[in-house]
């Protein structure tokens, strides 16, 4: 090891930075052996970094862990979890205890090989899939900026730090969302890449030649070099950081993966794969750190401990402003950070409907969710939409929204340029951060480019609105580049997404009321670009759509055939009843706004609609996977076979035999 101040004996008055550094790479060394499994580089590299954050500049307090004006600190390489478990432990964060640590990576422990988020532990967030992270980081400080504008300095002023590595950055969402971050001036984001070198496959060499500073000064950050296992350089760096206010900053940390391990250090060995015995027992010789495993002296951890405990004055302060903010600011504050709007949408979406059934509109449900959203912004502070540069598209912008830019976050409109997968990710870090609901919209068929950070939005549980236009063959002339076939299906596979495809403007309203009701998941809009008529005749007051599927128009007697569809298709169905009934063949419509709503319906409300008929027919301008549950294998589906064409609407409709007299052909020859 190339540094000798490394080993040293010490009494308990005498804690240095190399004993707090020491003590996580030790935890992360044990942890990793003993579960026989993970990644040991990353945190015995990165620990002088983290001991000097954490030491020096974090705003926290493990006794109150979701303290709103906390700094967020987000370990975009999340492999390293073993750091943050380090720091948590050693912090005095409760639930992150030894036994914990001791339990990493194995079944029903708290301290999984990637977290995502379990901000009661100290965990904002952090990346499995590699850049993800950083990508959070940007819709982390943006909110923390759109809340400082809200309620001020004494109220919302904290950093977002971040540790990224040459994997994040070489992610392409990366690029999108550092580009927007540098675009939008968010000075309280700082990111510390640990410049190691190594990737999975040997030196980054081998892939990766960029000029990193050089890179994000074009995006408008300020850089700087140190050298990552300078404790002093490090430090400066950091605080040169914190009083740029005007632009991220990124610090270029050179480090040594595996810091301290005799014939691993600086390779890719110690990435990915436990040291093994002998290694270890040479690590701790060239550290100095000669306690058993798992073992972290009483003066060490006290020092620790007592980090852990310098913010909880400031922290208090920050209780005795917020109890003095005046009646109105602070309840809405407190219900913005709280996150629950259901009493306030439920009675706005109830007008509209009323409004809606007296004016019959035949509309676009895209221009239906904007009605939606005029009635829905002017009551809910916490909404924050935005649009992958297709506002005028997806119809995601009310006029009294202001615009967010460098100079003013007051506003509540996003514009993320073409970035769908950095908006989807940023959108992510914003509903984490607290405070807002976030919506973006583009194209349904770039959800592809979402994709990752909507499996994420599931898989931490987060109320994030996907509003996604232009949903079918319907768009037509486009072509089959932008026309989804398969996209339905493969976000219905998600599990805990919710996918809402309405078929009217009723429906519309009953599915942005879901979505804001839906606190622990996304929900995606699935919406047209072509107008439908009203055919919820029948105002309720009543959110029929969170069934998931309900009858529209009943049969004139015992059901023969159940006509299954969702959102354009709705009117379809309807015209092939009219026939069908004229046949003399009784037949219900049953609208399916949200597949995953209706299979959370209790056992008798699922056979009072499936397997009532002789014949069952879905209709949807998709593919069929996924409707086989509801209408059997050896059910009728009239919808798409293959990708679309590029022609007017209408005319694709009738060439892929989507039609009201293809269905009515296919039930009486099945009959």
């Amino acid at each position: 090891m190339s540094q000798s101040a490394a080993a040293q004996n010490h009494s308990p008055e005498a804690v240095t930075h190399n004993d707090m550094a020491n003590a996580v790479r030790a935890l992360a060394m044990d942890a990793v052996q003993k579960a026989n499994s993970g990644h040991p580089g990353m945190p015995m590299g990165m620990a002088d970094v983290a001991t000097v954050l954490f030491s020096r500049f974090m705003k926290f307090d493990p006794s109150n862990p979701t303290w709103p004006d906390r700094d967020r600190f987000i370990l975009s390489a999340g492999h390293g979890s073993m750091l943050l478990y380090a720091l948590n432990y050693l912090t005095g964060y409760e639930k992150i205890t030894l036994e914990q640590i001791k339990n990493f990576r194995q079944l029903h422990s708290i301290t999984p090989g990637h977290p995502e988020v379990m901000q009661d532990a100290g965990i904002e967030t952090t990346t499995g899939p590699l850049g993800q992270g950083i990508a959070n980081s940007v819709g982390f400080a943006l909110a923390e900026r759109m809340l400082n504008a809200r309620f001020g300095n004494d109220i919302v002023s904290h950093f977002t730090y971040v540790i990224a590595s040459d994997g994040d950055l070489m992610e392409g969402i990366s690029h999108e969302s550092c580009s927007l971050a540098g675009h939008l001036g968010l000075g309280r984001l700082i990111v510390l890449y640990d410049d190691n070198s190594i990737s999975i496959d040997g030196p980054t060499s081998l892939s990766f030649t960029d000029n990193t500073a050089q890179r994000f000064e074009a995006y408008g950050w300020e850089t700087f070099h140190v050298d990552g296992h300078d404790a002093e350089a490090i430090a400066k760096a950091i605080a040169a950081a914190q009083l740029n206010t005007k632009q991220p900053t990124l610090i270029c940390c050179k480090t040594k993966i595996g810091f301290g391990a005799p014939t691993k250090e600086g390779k890719s060995s110690s990435h990915g794969s436990p040291l093994g015995d002998e290694e270890i027992a040479g690590a701790r010789k060239n550290l100095g750190w000669s306690f058993a495993p798992f073992e972290i002296p009483d003066h060490i951890f006290n020092a620790w401990r007592a980090i852990g405990q310098q913010s909880q004055t400031e922290r208090k302060n920050w209780q005795l402003r917020h109890d003095k903010l005046t009646g109105d600011a602070r309840a809405t504050y407190d219900r913005m950070l709280k996150g629950d709007v259901a009493a306030i949408a439920a009675p706005v979406i109830a007008d509209f409907k009323t409004r809606m059934t007296a004016e019959a509109p035949k509309i676009a449900t895209r221009l239906a969710s904007s009605k939606v959203l005029d009635v829905l912004v002017p009551a809910l502070p916490e909404l924050v939409g935005g649009s992958a540069d297709l506002t005028s598209s997806n119809l995601t912008l009310v006029k009294t929204m202001g615009k967010v830019n460098k100079d003013d976050f007051s506003g509540s409109y996003v514009y993320w340029g073409v970035r769908e997968h950095g908006m989807a990710a940023a959108m992510n870090g914003m509903a984490l951060h607290h405070g807002f609901i976030p919506y973006g919209g583009t194209f349904l068929t770039f959800t592809d480019y979402c994709r990752p950070s909507i499996r994420l939005s599931a898989l931490m549980k987060q109320r994030v609105i996907y509003v996604m236009t232009h949903d079918s063959i319907g768009l037509g002339e486009d072509g089959p580049t932008h026309q989804p076939v398969e996209h339905l299906a493969a976000l219905r596979c998600i599990p805990n997404v919710l996918v809402l495809r309405p078929c009217d403007v009723i429906e519309t309203a009953e599915a942005w009321q879901i979505a804001l009701e839906h606190t622990t998941g996304p929900s995606v809009l699935v919406l047209t670009r072509q107008n439908l008529p009203l055919v919820r005749l029948d105002n309720s007051a009543d959110n029929i759509s969170k069934k998931g599927a309900y009858i529209l128009k009943e049969a004139s007697s015992e059901p023969v055939a159940t006509l299954w569809a969702t959102g354009s298709e709705i009117e379809i169905a309807l015209k092939a009843q009219d026939q069908l009934e004229a046949a003399g063949i009784a037949t219900r419509v049953v609208s399916c706004p949200s597949l995953e709503l209706f299979r959370q319906q209790d056992e008798k409300y699922q056979a009072s609609l499936v397997g009532v008929s002789k014949v069952n027919v879905a209709v949807e301008a998709a593919l069929r996977f996924g409707w086989d549950s509801i209408i059997g294998s050896d059910g009728i589906f009239v919808g798409m076979k293959s990708f679309g064409e590029s022609a007017p609407a209408e005319e694709l409709y009738k060439f892929f035999g989507i039609t009201a007299e293809a269905i009515t052909d296919a039930v009486k020859k099945k009959i």
